[in-house]
């Protein structure tokens, strides 16, 4: 059956583009409301100062996010991927909302009550982040690497999108009285209308696409039942191509697929350990204080998530690709030697050197990323794809966990740390 979807794959993938647009935008839906927190994060520093917002936040988030997916990721063959990434998207959408709904009812003041009302929706940032990036990690595991690749580019494309709104509405309202209120409410609304466009594009363009279409049909020929909701919805009704044979039988259990990849999960893990260890917690707490006033820490930021940026759209050009295993086991460890020079550049360095590190781990984040996930579902069927793609963000969201953990450590004998 796949051999036949092979023959005739090519009158099959039109509409590639157009999906390669789509996917970019859903990777912004997915991380830009997370990632307007995180920029605005000097605004929610000004209301609650005594708090430390951007790592109280992440440190919230995060867990909440690696629960949910290793829940998801045991589930996976059994839910609908459709109702899965629509239900995260809903979620991001009301959440985000709600961020502008508490602000203007409480007036932009802090206090404790309303911090911990800010952290609740936090943690359905977590819960909405785990339930769409692992469907749509799944998702387009299925289809070719370009569609997977878009989806992460536009993931970083949400932090460099983020970071241009924050340096223009900084500039747009220095002068005038709450500015950094001002920005933080124009960065929700326009999170808010990126993740309702993500579930009106999910919903309703994306299935309809030919390339999609043609990818999930083959799924489902190879045994895919988490594909049947989004073929519906696609207009397909006769699911006979549905394999009902042995081959089901064949496909390899999840711990023979982590088992298999354990090198690629390993170093996701150690990628995102790393990563937000510095990011954004140090950038904002442990850099020190230098000519760039207040604008120091935006920089950084913006800095980093522009070199992530173009990190994950590096491997487009083939020389750029690390398909090698072993060569990018070697550069993922390379990077912690990153550790003692941000330790010695926030200690002693000046802020170029500073800006310089911030947009090598920005760079290497992304690129290593799309090089790990882009390679590993290569040879697989359908379904084990999708198992792959889950397991392989349990990894990156573990990794996430340990090291926004890990980043508390930069506070030890800072003055008023705690």
């Amino acid at each position: 059956m796949a051999d036949g979807y092979e023959n005739h794959a090519p009158e099959n993938l039109q509409g590639k583009y157009q999906a390669m647009v789509v996917c970019c935008i859903l990777g912004i839906g997915s991380l830009v409301s997370w990632n307007s927190m995180l920029t605005i994060a000097d605004y929610y520093y000004q209301v609650f100062p005594d708090y430390h917002p951007s790592r109280v936040l992440t440190l919230i988030y995060q867990p909440i996010a690696l629960g949910t997916i290793m829940f998801l990721a045991y589930r996976e063959s059994k839910i609908s991927t459709r109702k899965r990434i629509l239900t995260g998207y809903i979620i991001f959408t009301i959440s985000t909302f709600l961020l502008i709904a508490l602000d203007l009812t409480t007036k932009g003041h802090g206090g404790i009550g309303h911090y911990i009302v800010l952290c609740t929706i936090v943690a359905s940032f977590g819960l909405a982040d785990a339930t769409v990036k692992g469907g749509l990690v799944g998702d387009l595991s299925l289809m070719c690497p370009e569609l997977i690749q878009s989806y992460m580019a536009g993931s970083g494309m949400a932090g460099a999108l983020t970071s241009v709104l924050r340096l223009i509405t900084k500039v747009a309202f220095e002068k005038s009285n709450n500015s950094l209120r001002k920005g933080a409410m124009i960065f929700l609304a326009i999170s808010t209308f990126i993740e309702l466009l993500c579930v009106m594009l999910y919903a309703y363009v994306f299935p309809k696409l030919p390339i999609v279409k043609y990818y999930r049909r083959k799924a489902a020929s190879e045994g895919s039942k988490t594909v049947v909701a989004d073929l519906a919805a696609a207009g397909i009704q006769n699911l006979s191509d549905l394999s009902d044979d042995d081959s089901k039988n064949q496909m390899l259990r999840k711990k023979e697929l982590l088992l298999q990849n354990i090198d690629h999960a390993v170093n996701l893990f150690l990628i995102y350990v790393l990563t937000l260890s510095i990011f954004p917690g140090f950038l904002y707490e442990n850099t020190g204080q230098h000519g760039l006033g207040d604008w120091y820490a935006l920089i950084l930021v913006a800095t980093y998530n522009f070199w992530d940026l173009f990190g994950r759209y590096a491997p487009l050009v083939k020389w750029l690709k690390l398909e090698n295993r072993k060569a990018l086991t070697i550069a993922v460890l390379t990077r912690y030697f990153l550790v003692p020079a941000f330790y010695f550049t926030a200690k002693y360095g000046d802020k170029g050197w500073m800006i310089m590190l911030v947009s090598i781990l920005g760079l290497t984040t992304g690129h290593l990323t799309v090089c790990i996930m882009t390679i590993a579902p290569n040879g697989y069927k359908g379904p084990e794809k999708n198992a792959l793609g889950n397991l392989l963000v349990v990894f990156i969201l573990g990794g996430a966990v340990v090291g926004i953990s890990l980043g508390w450590l930069w506070l030890i004998g800072k003055k008023y740390a705690f």
